[in-house]
Protein backbone atom coordinates (compact mmCIF):
# COMPACT_ATOMS: atom_id res chain seq x y z
CA UNK A 1 0.00 0.00 0.00
CA UNK A 2 0.79 3.46 -0.57
CA UNK A 3 -0.97 5.21 1.65
CA UNK A 4 -1.28 8.97 1.45
CA UNK A 5 -2.65 9.90 5.40
CA UNK A 6 -1.02 8.33 8.04
CA UNK A 7 -1.44 10.06 11.47
CA UNK A 8 0.47 7.51 13.29
CA UNK A 9 0.96 3.78 13.50
CA UNK A 10 1.51 0.68 16.30
CA UNK A 11 1.74 3.36 19.11
CA UNK A 12 3.41 5.90 17.99
CA UNK A 13 1.69 9.35 17.39
CA UNK A 14 3.72 11.79 14.23
CA UNK A 15 1.43 14.34 15.86
CA UNK A 16 3.36 14.67 19.29
CA UNK A 17 5.95 17.05 20.75
CA UNK A 18 7.76 14.33 22.12
CA UNK A 19 8.62 12.01 18.76
CA UNK A 20 11.71 10.17 19.67
CA UNK A 21 14.13 8.68 17.16
CA UNK A 22 12.95 5.20 18.78
CA UNK A 23 9.13 5.49 18.20
CA UNK A 24 9.53 6.61 14.77
CA UNK A 25 11.57 3.79 13.43
CA UNK A 26 9.41 1.57 15.39
CA UNK A 27 6.23 2.88 13.22
CA UNK A 28 8.54 2.59 10.28
CA UNK A 29 9.84 -0.92 11.09
CA UNK A 30 5.76 -2.13 11.93
CA UNK A 31 4.64 -0.44 8.56
CA UNK A 32 7.08 -2.87 6.83
CA UNK A 33 5.72 -5.66 8.39
CA UNK A 34 2.43 -5.11 7.42
CA UNK A 35 3.65 -4.94 3.89
CA UNK A 36 2.99 -1.00 3.25
CA UNK A 37 5.46 0.45 0.79
CA UNK A 38 5.47 4.20 1.80
CA UNK A 39 3.26 6.77 3.54
CA UNK A 40 2.40 10.28 3.47
CA UNK A 41 2.73 11.33 7.26
CA UNK A 42 -0.15 13.64 8.60
CA UNK A 43 -0.24 16.39 10.52
CA UNK A 44 -4.18 17.75 11.77
CA UNK A 45 -5.05 21.18 12.15
CA UNK A 46 -3.18 23.30 15.19
CA UNK A 47 -1.56 26.79 15.46
CA UNK A 48 1.08 27.33 13.20
CA UNK A 49 4.16 26.97 15.57
CA UNK A 50 2.88 23.79 16.95
CA UNK A 51 2.23 22.14 13.55
CA UNK A 52 5.27 23.43 12.12
CA UNK A 53 7.52 22.26 15.33
CA UNK A 54 6.08 19.00 15.15
CA UNK A 55 6.85 18.44 11.06
CA UNK A 56 10.65 20.08 11.85
CA UNK A 57 10.82 17.38 13.85
CA UNK A 58 9.68 14.41 12.40
CA UNK A 59 11.70 15.83 9.42
CA UNK A 60 14.86 16.23 11.34
CA UNK A 61 14.69 12.79 12.56
CA UNK A 62 14.06 11.01 9.26
CA UNK A 63 17.24 12.61 8.18
CA UNK A 64 18.64 10.24 10.38
CA UNK A 65 17.17 6.86 9.18
CA UNK A 66 17.24 4.95 6.22
CA UNK A 67 14.42 2.99 7.23
CA UNK A 68 12.37 5.73 7.56
CA UNK A 69 13.52 7.54 4.67
CA UNK A 70 12.27 4.72 2.95
CA UNK A 71 9.00 4.65 4.58
CA UNK A 72 7.93 8.80 4.73
CA UNK A 73 7.56 9.29 0.85
CA UNK A 74 6.10 12.74 2.49
CA UNK A 75 4.09 14.78 4.64
CA UNK A 76 0.58 15.51 4.58
CA UNK A 77 -0.46 18.33 5.68
CA UNK A 78 -4.59 18.55 6.41
CA UNK A 79 -5.25 21.77 8.56
CA UNK A 80 -5.40 24.47 9.36
CA UNK A 81 -7.52 25.71 6.14
CA UNK A 82 -10.54 23.86 6.40
CA UNK A 83 -14.20 24.64 7.42
CA UNK A 84 -14.30 25.43 11.34
CA UNK A 85 -17.81 24.92 11.75
CA UNK A 86 -19.35 21.73 13.59
CA UNK A 87 -19.75 18.47 11.46
CA UNK A 88 -17.51 19.83 8.76
CA UNK A 89 -14.30 20.04 11.24
CA UNK A 90 -14.38 17.03 12.22
CA UNK A 91 -11.42 15.96 14.93
CA UNK A 92 -9.67 19.02 14.17
CA UNK A 93 -9.59 21.45 16.83
CA UNK A 94 -11.91 24.42 15.90
CA UNK A 95 -10.09 27.05 17.63
CA UNK A 96 -6.91 26.76 15.34
CA UNK A 97 -8.47 26.76 12.36
CA UNK A 98 -7.95 29.46 10.36
CA UNK A 99 -8.48 31.03 6.27
CA UNK A 100 -5.38 29.88 4.03
CA UNK A 101 -3.15 32.73 3.92
CA UNK A 102 0.12 32.41 1.41
CA UNK A 103 2.29 33.04 4.44
CA UNK A 104 1.10 30.62 6.93
CA UNK A 105 1.50 27.96 3.72
CA UNK A 106 4.58 29.21 3.26
CA UNK A 107 5.84 29.16 7.04
CA UNK A 108 4.07 25.08 6.98
CA UNK A 109 6.05 24.32 3.66
CA UNK A 110 9.56 25.60 5.06
CA UNK A 111 8.76 23.61 8.65
CA UNK A 112 8.64 20.65 6.22
CA UNK A 113 12.37 20.38 5.10
CA UNK A 114 10.78 19.70 1.25
CA UNK A 115 8.66 17.30 2.13
CA UNK A 116 5.13 18.15 1.92
CA UNK A 117 3.90 16.72 -0.84
CA UNK A 118 0.26 17.13 -0.26
CA UNK A 119 -2.58 19.66 1.79
CA UNK A 120 -6.21 19.14 2.11
CA UNK A 121 -7.62 22.49 2.42
CA UNK A 122 -11.52 23.74 2.37
CA UNK A 123 -11.42 25.60 -0.96
CA UNK A 124 -14.69 28.03 0.42
CA UNK A 125 -11.81 29.18 2.80
CA UNK A 126 -9.27 30.46 0.47
CA UNK A 127 -9.94 33.48 -0.92
CA UNK A 128 -9.97 33.79 -4.53
CA UNK A 129 -7.74 30.09 -4.46
CA UNK A 130 -5.08 32.11 -3.97
CA UNK A 131 -3.23 29.48 -1.07
CA UNK A 132 -4.44 26.69 -3.45
CA UNK A 133 -2.39 28.37 -6.70
CA UNK A 134 0.69 28.87 -4.94
CA UNK A 135 0.96 25.52 -3.30
CA UNK A 136 0.57 23.91 -6.89
CA UNK A 137 3.50 25.95 -8.17
CA UNK A 138 5.61 24.78 -5.31
CA UNK A 139 4.57 21.55 -6.68
CA UNK A 140 2.59 20.41 -3.39
CA UNK A 141 -0.98 18.92 -4.51
CA UNK A 142 -3.46 19.94 -3.05
CA UNK A 143 -7.01 17.87 -1.88
CA UNK A 144 -10.55 19.40 -0.98
CA UNK A 145 -11.57 18.41 2.49
CA UNK A 146 -13.19 18.83 5.78
CA UNK A 147 -15.33 21.56 3.55
CA UNK A 148 -18.34 22.40 2.60
CA UNK A 149 -18.31 24.72 -0.98
CA UNK A 150 -20.63 24.79 -3.32
CA UNK A 151 -20.74 22.95 -6.05
CA UNK A 152 -19.48 26.27 -8.58
CA UNK A 153 -16.78 26.77 -5.93
CA UNK A 154 -15.44 22.80 -5.60
CA UNK A 155 -15.95 22.94 -9.72
CA UNK A 156 -13.67 26.40 -9.50
CA UNK A 157 -11.01 25.65 -7.52
CA UNK A 158 -10.35 22.20 -9.51
CA UNK A 159 -9.30 25.27 -12.12
CA UNK A 160 -7.19 26.67 -9.95
CA UNK A 161 -5.52 23.13 -9.38
CA UNK A 162 -7.20 20.87 -6.42
CA UNK A 163 -6.98 17.75 -7.19
CA UNK A 164 -8.10 15.37 -4.41
CA UNK A 165 -10.84 14.99 -2.05
CA UNK A 166 -9.82 13.79 1.63
CA UNK A 167 -11.88 10.99 2.74
CA UNK A 168 -15.00 11.42 0.82
CA UNK A 169 -17.86 10.66 3.26
CA UNK A 170 -16.14 12.30 6.28
CA UNK A 171 -15.30 15.15 7.24
CA UNK A 172 -19.06 16.55 6.97
CA UNK A 173 -22.15 16.58 9.27
CA UNK A 174 -24.21 13.24 10.08
CA UNK A 175 -27.06 15.14 8.66
CA UNK A 176 -27.17 16.62 5.45
CA UNK A 177 -29.57 17.81 1.71
CA UNK A 178 -30.49 14.94 1.09
CA UNK A 179 -29.59 15.56 -2.24
CA UNK A 180 -27.20 19.00 -2.44
CA UNK A 181 -24.24 17.77 0.05
CA UNK A 182 -20.70 17.45 -0.23
CA UNK A 183 -20.30 13.83 -0.56
CA UNK A 184 -22.91 14.07 -4.12
CA UNK A 185 -20.98 17.26 -5.22
CA UNK A 186 -17.52 15.42 -4.73
CA UNK A 187 -18.59 12.08 -6.40
CA UNK A 188 -20.03 14.33 -9.54
CA UNK A 189 -16.50 15.74 -10.32
CA UNK A 190 -15.21 12.02 -10.06
CA UNK A 191 -13.15 13.22 -13.36
CA UNK A 192 -11.74 15.68 -12.19
CA UNK A 193 -10.78 14.65 -8.23
CA UNK A 194 -8.96 11.84 -6.87
CA UNK A 195 -11.70 10.64 -4.23
CA UNK A 196 -10.20 9.19 -1.34
CA UNK A 197 -11.91 6.83 0.81
CA UNK A 198 -11.09 4.88 4.12
CA UNK A 199 -11.82 1.33 3.57
CA UNK A 200 -12.89 0.25 7.64
CA UNK A 201 -16.42 -0.07 7.29
CA UNK A 202 -16.83 2.43 9.85
CA UNK A 203 -15.63 5.55 8.14
CA UNK A 204 -18.05 4.68 5.55
CA UNK A 205 -20.17 1.11 5.79
CA UNK A 206 -19.21 -1.31 3.43
CA UNK A 207 -22.71 -1.10 0.66
CA UNK A 208 -22.05 2.59 0.70
CA UNK A 209 -18.94 2.23 0.03
CA UNK A 210 -19.61 -0.12 -2.96
CA UNK A 211 -21.97 2.59 -4.10
CA UNK A 212 -19.32 5.29 -4.25
CA UNK A 213 -16.79 3.29 -5.65
CA UNK A 214 -19.23 2.04 -8.64
CA UNK A 215 -20.24 6.01 -8.89
CA UNK A 216 -16.40 7.39 -9.08
CA UNK A 217 -14.80 4.03 -10.65
CA UNK A 218 -12.61 2.49 -9.04
CA UNK A 219 -9.82 4.15 -11.87
CA UNK A 220 -10.12 7.59 -9.49
CA UNK A 221 -10.98 6.13 -6.34
CA UNK A 222 -7.60 5.70 -3.79
CA UNK A 223 -7.62 3.84 -0.39
CA UNK A 224 -6.00 5.64 2.68
CA UNK A 225 -6.36 4.15 6.34
CA UNK A 226 -6.03 7.69 8.01
CA UNK A 227 -4.37 5.81 10.56
CA UNK A 228 -3.37 7.05 14.04
CA UNK A 229 -1.46 5.64 16.82
CA UNK A 230 -3.57 2.69 18.16
CA UNK A 231 -4.02 1.09 14.36
CA UNK A 232 -2.41 -2.51 14.72
CA UNK A 233 -2.99 -2.32 18.53
CA UNK A 234 -6.16 -3.62 20.20
CA UNK A 235 -8.58 -1.66 22.85
CA UNK A 236 -6.79 0.66 25.28
CA UNK A 237 -6.35 4.16 25.67
CA UNK A 238 -4.24 6.30 22.54
CA UNK A 239 -3.75 9.63 21.61
CA UNK A 240 -3.56 11.68 18.24
CA UNK A 241 -2.76 15.35 18.50
CA UNK A 242 -3.22 16.01 22.28
CA UNK A 243 -6.52 14.79 22.52
CA UNK A 244 -6.86 11.53 24.79
CA UNK A 245 -9.01 8.31 22.40
CA UNK A 246 -9.97 5.01 24.24
CA UNK A 247 -10.29 2.80 21.67
CA UNK A 248 -12.73 -0.19 22.95
CA UNK A 249 -13.74 -3.94 21.80
CA UNK A 250 -14.49 -2.61 18.29
CA UNK A 251 -11.49 -1.31 17.07
CA UNK A 252 -13.14 2.39 16.54
CA UNK A 253 -11.50 5.39 17.36
CA UNK A 254 -13.92 7.82 18.61
CA UNK A 255 -13.78 11.23 20.55
CA UNK A 256 -13.67 11.34 24.13
CA UNK A 257 -18.08 12.59 23.62
CA UNK A 258 -18.08 9.93 21.10
CA UNK A 259 -19.82 12.77 18.43
CA UNK A 260 -17.63 11.81 15.98
CA UNK A 261 -14.68 10.10 14.98
CA UNK A 262 -10.54 10.89 15.26
CA UNK A 263 -8.90 8.98 12.55
CA UNK A 264 -8.53 4.81 12.03
CA UNK A 265 -7.24 1.63 13.36
CA UNK A 266 -7.44 0.03 9.93
CA UNK A 267 -4.22 -1.32 8.18
CA UNK A 268 -3.36 -2.52 5.18
CA UNK A 269 -3.84 -6.74 6.29
CA UNK A 270 -7.63 -5.53 7.50
CA UNK A 271 -8.09 -3.31 3.59
CA UNK A 272 -6.78 -6.33 1.64
CA UNK A 273 -9.70 -8.72 3.81
CA UNK A 274 -12.08 -5.78 3.66
CA UNK A 275 -11.84 -5.38 -0.39
CA UNK A 276 -11.92 -9.10 -1.03
CA UNK A 277 -14.72 -10.06 1.66
CA UNK A 278 -17.09 -7.29 1.68
CA UNK A 279 -16.28 -5.01 -1.44
CA UNK A 280 -15.92 -7.84 -3.78
CA UNK A 281 -12.54 -6.52 -5.24
CA UNK A 282 -9.94 -8.57 -7.35
CA UNK A 283 -6.79 -8.36 -7.02
CA UNK A 284 -5.98 -6.04 -9.97
CA UNK A 285 -8.55 -3.44 -8.33
CA UNK A 286 -6.82 -3.64 -4.41
CA UNK A 287 -3.67 -2.69 -6.32
CA UNK A 288 -5.30 0.17 -8.34
CA UNK A 289 -7.08 1.60 -5.42
CA UNK A 290 -4.16 1.31 -3.11
CA UNK A 291 -0.72 1.45 -4.98
CA UNK A 292 -1.56 2.34 -8.35
CA UNK A 293 -4.02 5.62 -7.54
CA UNK A 294 -2.27 7.19 -4.96
CA UNK A 295 0.98 7.66 -6.71
CA UNK A 296 -0.61 8.52 -10.21
CA UNK A 297 -2.82 11.47 -7.72
CA UNK A 298 1.31 12.10 -6.58
CA UNK A 299 2.36 12.38 -9.76
CA UNK A 300 4.73 9.74 -8.70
Amino acid sequence: MFDLQVNGYAGTDFNRDDLTADTLHHACGCLVEDGVEAILATFITDDIPTMSSRMSKLATLREKDPLAQKMIAGIHIEGPFINSEKGYVGAHPPHAVRPAKVDDAKRLLDAAHGLAKLVTLAPENDENFATTRWLVDQGVKVSAGHCNPSLDTLSASCDAGVSLFTHVGNGCPLQMHRHDNIIQRALSLHDRLWLCFIPDGVHVEFFSLRNYLRAAGVERSVFVTDAISAARLGPGMYSLAGWDIKIGEDLVARSPDGSHFMGSTVTWPRIQKNGRDNLGLSPAELQKLSVDNPRRAMGL
